[in-house]
């Protein structure tokens, strides 16, 4: 699955990110774009908070891919 949160600012890429994987599967994977300067901090605090695992994370011209593999 894959979240384009472009446009958004903290904290509402990690909120909508959380919702988004706890309705998917243990061991689904997400995909999400953000475009917010600290998202790389956010994301890379909230999967060791929530115990998912940050499998990637790029950014190229301004915008963040991560990728999400859901604890379980």
């Amino acid at each position: 699955m894959t979240l384009d949160l472009r446009g958004l600012h903290c904290p509402l890429p990690i909120l909508r990110a959380r919702k988004t994987l706890s309705a998917l599967p243990p061991g689904s994977a997400l995909e999400v774009f953000a475009d917010d300067p600290l998202s790389p901090i956010d994301f890379e605090a909230f999967c060791q908070a929530s115990g998912d695992a940050l499998v990637e994370s790029d950014e190229r011209d301004g915008v963040f891919r991560f990728l999400i593999r859901r604890a379980g």
